[in-house]
């Protein structure tokens, strides 16, 4: 019998998307910022950068689950990429943050894309694997709820710690520096820590959930040789079979358009805080801990909320109120109804919207990789073929275009409105109202608005409670006819 999963094992498991979050933190924020602005990257380059990576993660995310669903050995199909992808993440995400000095656009351009390349690299041998093992752990629809709201619990954790260290102690305002984040020698010693807690949190996530290991289901079928090109062949066929599915393929074309507004989002934060809104350096701390705080508060809430409504629901509301969080303090400020800069009112306003944008993008986040979950229940009663790996790639590679489509929308959108790059552009003095005005319009409206097409695709998925129940009991009733079978 497995027993039931207990508070240490659902601490650990949680855990170790710490890393996830502290990583996906630095580049959807910081890096771009980094690369652009205060090294002088040209924004168009530097989001290249990141979007080559994310084609490089269109093949790995994929292939990392195509390889640990059909991994056998005697630490079972996911702890063996959880335990090796540690070291190589901490140095490759050092790395990215310590280039070389005196680099020409273009070698600059190479390094950061190597870098990152290496970094989601590491960060995919780890992630695929450790998200489907979460699918694993238990297979009821309201605990399944509970272990990722745990895991997303940590993951915004990580948002909050990285936001924390960087702003409120790296990058935080000095006499030396009256705008800590240009300060060029801050940035290596933050990827530093950074690094050392996500080594730390991935290896107590796989011991902490080790002992589970015998109750985790194997690989299917018998073990077979293959070569590196029927391994390639295998991972296709597998996708095209996800893809068949079609709540799969509604509620992943949704989430991957959502992802990427929210990267956006993430990669001009520094920007509008630092020259729209004119804030200080206590101001940009405060209101970018409350998104991640948001998330957290949210992320508690999410499981109870699924007592009580189909999951799909979570993912239309939290989208559509996160949508008009961010669309509307652009309009107000644009027809005067909003408060001014420099005062304490627009702080408390600010801080409150994200509050609240982070409780509801936490319901769709939760809602979404939970359904992730359910569906793989859903293939494998279809085509007896359990493969949480592939279905959790798909979600591995949504968060991933946060920072990678999102930062690279972002940089080529600095560039056609001719966005000035450099450390001597320090404040909102220094740029043209009408770049200022357009940097609005791109944050808010122009991005948010593409939001609609993700409520609308994911509306497309008719996954409901009944169904998921449905299934477990006719997978139940497969599964002990299979056992029967290879008995006799």
């Amino acid at each position: 019998m497995t027993p039931p999963l207990n508070f240490n094992t659902k601490f650990a498991y949680g855990i170790g998307q710490t890393a996830e979050g502290l990583k996906n933190s630095a580049l959807g924020t910081f890096v771009l910022f980094y690369y652009n602005q205060v090294l002088g990257l040209p924004g168009t380059l530097a989001g290249l950068a990141l979007a080559i990576a994310l084609v490089f993660d269109a093949f790995t995310d994929p292939f990392a689950g195509s390889i640990s669903d059909n991994w056998r050995s005697s630490m079972g199909r996911r702890h063996p990429f959880m335990y090796v992808s540690a070291l190589p993440l901490a140095v490759a995400f050092i790395l990215l943050f310590s280039p070389p000095e005196g680099l020409s656009d273009w070698a600059l351009f190479a390094w950061m894309t190597v870098t990152v390349v290496l970094t989601r690299g590491a960060m995919t041998l780890y992630h695929v694997p450790h998200i489907a093992l979460g699918a694993e752990l238990s297979d009821d629809y309201h605990e399944r709820s509970q272990v990722v709201s745990y895991r997303y619990f940590f993951s915004f954790a990580g948002y909050f710690l990285s936001f924390f260290l960087g702003l409120g102690w790296f990058f935080r305002d000095t006499v030396e520096f009256p705008k800590g984040q240009f300060n060029l020698d801050a940035y290596a010693p933050y990827a530093i820590s950074l690094a050392v807690i996500m080594f730390i949190t991935i290896i107590w996530s796989g011991l902490g959930t080790h002992h589970r290991i015998p109750f985790l289901p194997p690989a299917a079928g018998q073990r077979i040789k293959l070569s590196a090109l029927q391994i390639i062949q295998r991972m296709f066929a597998e996708i095209w079979g996800a893809l068949q599915n079609r709540s799969f393929a509604w509620l992943f074309s949704g989430a991957l358009l959502i992802y990427m507004v929210v990267g956006v989002d993430n990669a001009l934060n520094l920007y509008l805080f630092e020259y729209f809104w004119e804030l200080d350096s206590d101001a940009k701390l405060l209101v970018l801990l409350m998104y991640p705080a948001g998330l957290m508060a949210g992320a508690m809430v999410a499981s109870f909320f699924h007592q009580y409504a189909d999951k799909r629901y979570g993912i239309l509301c939290g989208v559509s109120i996160w949508s008009v969080g961010q669309i509307l303090p652009i309009l107000l400020r644009f027809v005067g109804w909003f408060p001014e800069n420099g005062s304490e009112l627009l702080v408390i306003t600010l801080t409150t919207i994200k509050f609240i944008q982070g409780i509801a993008a936490a319901q769709s986040l939760v809602s979404f990789n939970s359904m992730i979950a359910d569906i793989a229940d859903e293939h494998e009663l279809t085509t007896g073929k359990r493969q949480e790996g592939i279905f959790f790639a798909s979600a591995s590679f949504a968060t991933k275009a946060t920072a990678g489509v999102g930062s690279f929308v972002a940089g080529v959108g600095l560039d056609l409105i001719n966005w000035p790059r450099g450390a001597h552009i320090q404040s909102a003095a220094d740029i043209p109202i009408e770049t200022l005005g357009a940097l609005g319009l791109l944050y808010g409206p122009v991005v948010a608005g593409f939001a609609v097409f993700s409520v609308l695709l994911s509306a497309q998925c008719k996954m409901t409670r009944q169904d998921h129940v449905a299934v477990v009991k006719q997978l139940e009733r497969v599964r002990q006819e299979r056992v029967g079978g290879e008995a006799v």
